[in-house]
């Protein structure tokens, strides 16, 4: 039931908007999630700004009022276009595949999915396991707040980033507004919904694949072979995944196939479903993260520059009025969406990752299709190196080697070198390799379904060739061909590299070092004993922030970064143990409605700065002991009475454990 309504946020609404602008077939299937993300990015500052309420009936009615509009467009249009341009109307569509040619399609898209699955579940040890990763504590509380709140603007959320009173504040939090509609029903608690919507993440990304291989014409062999392969490739979702984890821009960065296959509409024109629906998907990017509507920026361009070279087909004068729309709406929907990231443009700019690799080294991590990796993934690495070639030969989706060369180079680059060029060109990834590394496989799953289906037609006229007498058609010997080479690559990858890659997920999801189960039993605890409003007093360094997302309580250190100097919560993680001596410390707990505090055991980092005024707390007459386990102990503070609100149970006494 949980993974329904993960499945049903993610595509419902994109799939209700899309049916009524005109979109159908593999596209409509990969954009649904795109298009979601795209409404709920638009929806944020209307509802927000109206006053209404971030819930399921509120983001439900804007949805049906905005297909509404979007199908109400469609059929003026279409009306439009049938008495200035019968001979458009007239024009017959693209040739549709055989129900094979679907189904062969479709066995690719569920080979890509289950393989993701698999790897998802095995590497996240399930469901509830908590993510260890610096990244996931804020995204869990941001969920949790919006939930709470129902006010999913940045501007107010600025006190989970111990920021209560920057009302500028700003992060991209599209991703999280869809979760918070979710979590909370069907008893869905906050691990089991971030959980559920990263694997939903991952198997948008075979689908998006197969849309667009479909939409610019790749054979249905090829782009059955580059789906199932999405999910193989360790630099993207999985290292992302592990590192962070990087939720949002692993969403947004997986929804970039869906908007390559809705670009095909700029070419070839059908009625408004093509500007409506990259307009709403450049929102639902930006909304997701502002650095994947720079990565569909260069996209573009690069198909303008194949149309220009002669590569694709366009009709100008019809595209014309689609190409206008498109960039009209894409900069009307998108950029009120991106202008208050300019808050946080610095920060992002100026941070900084060392090098990682020698020059031949970041080229050769490239060729390979295996950034970031100690060992070349070569069972798909070189598939992938030889159709990029055979791509060129065969001057298919010239655009796609175009991408390869450009973000293969910059990743080379970037982590290979330390020049103001390098950092200029990367610093809208944070100069983060890691990043980059995650736009290279898009290329890699295209070139190997072209080296794959390449294979395949070898081998039918080798074996026409050998074996005159055999019945089979073409197309079938091409299919066992491609079929046999699969099952040698799988082999020899073992399984689509189902085990490097779950152990590679799996660094990052444990019991511990930043949360143990342990500790998620104190939160637990804590959660039975205050009241809302009443704040818990924590070390910022050892993890506790986890429990607002997990239990609702909320702690006076919300990051590991710790608040900033000056502030109450600043001074109290520096001086809480001197209660005894320091009559601001009374004032500062008093102020932030402060009556427990908790000491964990985990460190969500080697060199994590703790509070040292929380770790120094110990069990006396202003502090006493509560509740103790192998993973925290809780204290309460004497003569803190007047924190309790109407309802709140005070702990009394000593619990082991409960």
């Amino acid at each position: 039931m949980n993974v329904v309504l993960i499945l049903l946020a993610f595509w419902v609404p994109g799939l209700v908007f899309g049916t009524a602008i005109g979109l159908r077939g593999w596209t409509l299937a990969a954009a649904g999630p795109l298009l979601t993300f795209g409404l709920v990015a638009l929806g944020i500052p209307v509802l927000g700004g109206l006053g209404l309420r971030w819930n399921l009936l509120h983001v439900a009615l804007w949805v049906v009022l905005l297909a509404l509009v979007g199908f109400g467009l469609g059929f003026a249009v279409r009306r439009f276009t049938a008495r200035r341009h019968p001979e458009w109307a007239a024009d017959e569509p693209e040739p549709d595949r055989s129900v094979r040619d679907h189904g062969l399609i479709g066995l690719g898209v569920l080979g890509g999915m289950t393989v993701g699955v698999v790897t998802f579940l095995r590497g996240s040890h399930g469901i509830t396991t908590v993510q260890q990763g610096w990244d996931a504590v804020f995204h869990g509380n941001l969920v949790r707040w919006i939930a709470e709140h129902g006010d999913a603007r940045p501007s107010t959320v600025g006190t989970i980033a111990n920021l209560p009173d920057q009302k500028n504040y700003f992060y991209p939090d599209t991703y999280h507004a869809l979760l918070a509609l979710v979590f909370g029903k069907g008893g869905l608690t906050m691990m089991p919904t971030l959980n559920l919507a990263a694997m939903a993440v991952i198997i948008s990304v075979p689908l998006g694949v197969a849309a667009m291989g479909r939409a610019w014409n790749l054979t249905p062999l090829a782009t059955a072979a580059a789906a199932a392969v999405t999910t193989w490739f360790t630099a993207f979702p999985y290292d992302s995944l592990q590192r962070g984890p990087l939720w949002p821009y692993v969403a947004g960065v997986a929804m970039i196939p869906a908007m390559l296959a809705l670009a095909k509409y700029l070419l070839r024109p059908r009625g408004i479903a093509g500007p409506i629906a990259i307009g709403v998907g450049v929102a639902g990017l930006t909304g997701l993260h502002t650095s994947v509507v720079f990565v569909i920026a260069v996209y573009f361009i690069l198909i303008l520059g194949a149309v220009l070279f002669g590569w694709e087909k366009i009709d100008w004068r019809r595209s014309a009025p689609s190409l206008v729309a498109s960039v009209v709406l894409a900069a009307v929907l998108g950029l009120p969406l991106v202008l208050p990231s300019l808050y946080n443009a610095s920060g992002v700019t100026s941070a900084f990752w060392a090098s990682e690799a020698t020059v031949s080294g970041g080229v050769g991590e490239t060729i390979t299709f295996s950034p970031m990796a100690d060992y070349p993934q070569w069972w798909v690495g070189i598939p992938a190196i030889i159709g990029i070639f055979l791509l060129v030969k065969h001057r298919r989706m010239m655009w796609m080697v175009g991408a390869y060369v450009v973000f293969g180079g910059l990743f080379a680059a970037t982590v290979s070198l330390e020049t103001p060029l390098v950092h200029t060109l990367t610093s809208i990834f944070y100069n983060d390799h890691w990043r980059i590394a995650a736009l290279v496989p898009l290329a890699g799953a295209v070139a190997f379904g072209e080296s794959v289906d390449t294979a395949g037609q070898w081998f039918a006229r080798r074996a026409k060739a050998l074996a005159p007498r055999v019945k089979l058609k073409p197309a079938t010997l091409t299919l066992v061909g491609a079929v046999l080479l699969g099952l040698v690559l799988a082999g020899l990858s073992r399984g689509g590299y189902i085990g490097r890659n779950t152990n590679r997920l799996e660094f990052n999801y444990s019991d511990g070092p930043t949360v143990s189960k342990a500790e998620e039993a104190a939160y637990a605890w804590l959660g039975r004993h205050t009241a809302p409003g009443e704040r818990v007093m924590n070390d910022k360094g050892d993890g506790s922030s986890w429990m607002y997302a997990l239990s609702g309580v909320m702690p006076v250190e919300w990051t590991f970064y710790g608040a900033d100097a000056g502030t109450e919560a600043a001074y109290l993680s520096t001086w809480l143990d001197n209660i005894d001596l320091y009559p601001k410390v009374r004032q500062d707990l008093t102020a932030l409605n402060v009556r427990y505090v908790i000491v964990g055991q985990g460190a969500v980092t080697t060199t994590a700065k703790h509070s040292v005024g929380v770790r120094l707390v110990r069990n006396g007459s202003d502090f006493r002991e509560v509740f103790h386990n192998e993973g925290a102990t809780i204290y309460q503070i004497e003569g803190q009475p007047g924190v309790v609100a109407s309802g709140a149970a005070p702990g009394s006494g000593r619990s082991a454990g409960h």
